[in-house]
């Protein structure tokens, strides 16, 4: 495990944690693989049931880090290569694939300025705590480069196609508030309390019923891309699998008993 990316599991949180304060978070490339791996194990360990990404200093991530890009990009112009930009295959893709694809949800605790990539993995959680000192900025069109990290599906999605095509054609910093108003921001915090907020939220979803909220992730996903009747066929197919589950047999007996349900994640 890398120092660049923390990594633990309590009562069924895992907390992934960017750790380049100095640098701001910046994504060099053993931080892309590091975060890349660890979402990975998160994702296929059936003890994790929710998933809390977040970030040490006073910076979420500001994406690419430019210093290794630029000696990169001098690498490949003197061997003729294009090795740079296969970053977004070896580890964009698949990171935002782990976010929006795990069974399980995942909350954004944005401590700090998110950009380029770094916006991009926040936009792909479930959930995004913001502190009230944060911001987001696309940042991809001021160093002449188009969006990556999910950006082209997750913003239209959160936002709509004209404010996304605002944001990437004029990169500009949105703040806490702004963000919330648009709808990329679920709850705004105070900066003092966002670690401990945006860690209630992720348990509270450890604690719930995983496999509907697997479900529900599902259903959202394919209810953007498929027809009203396709979409209603695959809320059947899932509905059938949730009325199945042992969680939903639990929630039943609580309500009859006027009681909290203790979910099991089954």
């Amino acid at each position: 495990m890398s120092d660049a990316v923390l990594y633990e599991v309590t009562e069924g949180l895992a907390t992934i944690t960017l750790n380049r304060p100095d640098a701001m978070n910046a994504l060099n490339t053993e931080t892309k693989a590091a975060l890349r791996d660890t979402l990975h194990e998160a994702a296929g360990d059936p003890a994790v049931r929710a998933v809390l990404l977040t970030a040490t200093g006073r910076a979420f991530c500001v994406g690419q880090d430019l210093k290794e890009h630029v000696t990169s990009l001098a690498a490949d112009r003197e061997n003729g290569t294009r090795v740079t930009m296969e970053t977004v295959k070896d580890h964009y893709n698949p990171v935002v694939t782990a976010i929006t694809r795990m069974p399980k949800p995942v909350v954004a605790g944005v401590n700090g300025v998110a950009a380029g990539a770094g916006a991009g993995f926040a936009f792909a959680a479930d959930f995004r705590v913001v502190a009230d000192t944060a911001s987001f900025n696309t940042s991809f069109a001021g160093v002449a480069l188009t969006a990556d990290s999910g950006v082209s599906w997750t913003l239209p999605r959160l936002i709509g196609p004209s404010r996304a095509a605002d944001l990437l054609l004029f990169p500009r910093n949105v703040s806490a508030q702004e963000a919330y108003d648009l709808g990329i921001a679920n709850r705004v915090v105070p900066a003092a309390e966002l670690a401990a907020e945006a860690a209630a939220v992720a348990r509270r979803l450890a604690g719930g019923p995983t496999a509907a909220y697997a479900a529900i992730k599902e259903s959202l996903a394919y209810g953007a891309e498929h027809s009203l009747e396709e979409t209603l066929a695959k809320e059947e197919e899932l509905q059938s699998a949730a009325g199945s589950s042992e969680d939903h047999a639990i929630a039943v007996a609580a309500f009859l008993a006027k009681e909290k349900p203790a979910f099991v994640g089954r």
